[in-house]
């Protein structure tokens, strides 16, 4: 007979259903598996048939043929073992096919112990959108329970899997949705009081964070980039559940889920500048999320920004325009969410301490505009702010040592702005100054006569190309939501262009 069960594939963010049809026959004693398995896939052959002689089933006269549909995707990864093990077994005539309407999930080893696999939360989400309840290992149970309304059959060996689907010892079901939002521990381990002075740069970052605008600190060594780029997840406001789950979907995706509970602060990454393409963008066999996807609906922060490579600096442009990133290779195609907060920090110069009165630079201007020519102007008006941050004076550091607002304080003005924001986009496509498209801007960013004057003379005098100027105009709501006011005056028009610093030729 042909057994028929199902499972799933991970495929970058989402779940690639698959059906595995089982056909065994007297025979010579063989297992093959068809429907472009990828090697993992091919040796669950050797798995598969150790698990079930540990139940005490023989199959040394069966023939036995397993095809993954669709036959057309490649199915990677180890979770189709249970399935293919409970598809044999049925149609080997020792588990009757009835009891196998759930989606079967889990790696096996050789002695029938079900062990944890990565991607569980797509697919748990796509087998709660077609009704069907979940089999799945144990250790898998708590970052599948966060879905609400799954069904979900935990198990710990494939003889339990085995007793539940021929109705002699039922698998107890738990129904998702009892997943919690973590606290937002993370907000308070690294405080914005620890900064000492740099006024302009935590005004910079309050903006940013008010707006989700991407922020460029240029500095010397030792002026605070890094340590005023790592306090922003703390002002930031915890995520809602619905951008929780996105995030924690796309860390089930990547095998980097940390824990059992939702993702509620702001994701933080803070790759090397030495990562790859795909480690930045995602990509890989099978695709898996990169970098760019790890920060969606939270910061992702480039220090030395001009040591990374340009192909690795360029793939930033895509998804700092549009909020995703659509990878296409040869063995698949994916298209990952990147709603990021991009935060980077870049010395002037090669040597660092172009402008400080600390140490002379010694660089000369053509290393300087080599070394500024490895970010292209396309990524640089992409950016909302750019910044110069100068040196505490050691000082002023001896004398007051580290007196600025906590980031508690911050983060209330931050929810405030957010707040204004989500009552003037209610019920529309976007929900931050940031994402305003341009065809909103005219209904939602009012100019003062004296601001849009500053705003066109600024144009001209620092040839700001269309891009910059629109980021410029975000900016400048953003300044107006933080101090609550509708219209946009010629202050806030002021203080968003000078947050152009490289514009200026800083």
């Amino acid at each position: 007979m042909v057994a028929k069960v199902y499972s799933a594939v991970p495929r970058g963010v989402e779940a690639l259903k698959v059906q595995v049809e089982v056909d065994a026959r007297a025979g010579l004693p063989s297992l093959a598996v068809v429907g472009l398995p990828d090697p993992a896939v091919r040796e669950a052959r050797e798995r598969v048939l150790a698990a079930i002689r540990h139940l005490g089933c023989h199959l040394d006269t069966r023939s036995i043929v397993v095809n993954l549909s669709p036959a057309e995707e490649r199915k990677e990864g180890a979770l189709l073992d249970l399935a293919i093990a409970a598809g044999v077994l049925v149609a080997a005539g020792l588990v009757p096919e009835r009891g196998c309407s759930a989606w079967l999930l889990g790696e096996l080893s050789l002695d029938g112990a079900l062990r944890p696999v990565r991607g569980v939360l797509p697919i748990v989400e796509a087998a709660t959108a077609a009704g069907a309840a979940v089999v799945l290992p144990v250790d898998n149970l708590g970052e599948a329970a966060v879905i609400r309304g799954a069904r979900l059959l935990p198990a710990g060996r494939l003889s339990e899997v085995v007793a539940h689907l021929r109705g002699e010892e039922p698998l107890t079901e738990v129904v998702g949705g009892n997943g919690h939002l973590a606290p937002h521990a993370e907000a308070s381990a690294l405080d914005l009081a620890e900064v000492a002075g740099q006024e302009h740069a935590r005004r910079a970052l309050e903006i940013a964070a008010a707006g989700a605008h991407h922020l460029l600190f240029l500095g010397p060594p030792g002026a605070g980039k890094t340590m005023l780029a790592q306090r922003l997840p703390g002002i930031l406001p915890p995520l809602d559940f619905a951008a929780a789950l996105e995030a924690t979907r796309i860390h089930s995706a990547a095998g980097a889920l940390a824990s059992d509970s939702l993702l509620a602060a702001p994701p933080f990454r803070a790759p090397h500048h030495g990562v790859s393409d795909a480690g930045m963008a995602g990509g890989g066999r099978p695709v898996r999320p990169g970098e760019i996807s790890l920060a969606h609906r939270g910061v992702l922060f480039l220090d030395e920004l001009p040591e990374f490579r340009r192909p690795v600096l360029e793939a930033l442009r895509q998804p700092l325009e549009e909020g995703e990133i659509r990878i296409a290779r040869a063995h698949g195609s994916a298209r990952l969410p990147a709603r990021f907060q991009l935060i980077a920090a870049m010395n002037p110069c090669p040597c660092g301490w172009r402008g400080a009165s600390a140490r002379e630079c010694r660089c000369l201007e053509p290393e300087i505009a080599r070394y500024r020519a490895k970010l292209s102007g396309p990524l640089l008006d992409r950016i909302d702010l750019h910044l110069a941050v100068a040196p505490v004076p050691w000082r002023d550091m001896l004398r007051g040592g580290a007196s600025g607002e906590p980031s508690a304080r911050v983060r209330e003005r931050v929810a405030a702005a957010r707040a204004r924001q989500a009552r003037r986009y209610a019920g529309l496509p976007f929900a931050l100054n940031a994402e305003l498209p341009n065809g909103a801007l005219t209904a939602h960013c009012a100019l003062e006569p004296a601001a849009r004057g500053l705003f066109e003379r600024s144009v001209e005098r620092l040839g700001l190309t269309m891009r910059a100027f629109v980021r410029s105009l975000r900016v400048a709501r953003t300044l107006a939501d933080l101090d609550g006011a509708e219209s946009l005056s010629s202050a806030h028009a002021a203080e968003a262009l000078s947050y152009r610093a490289l514009d200026r030729g800083l």
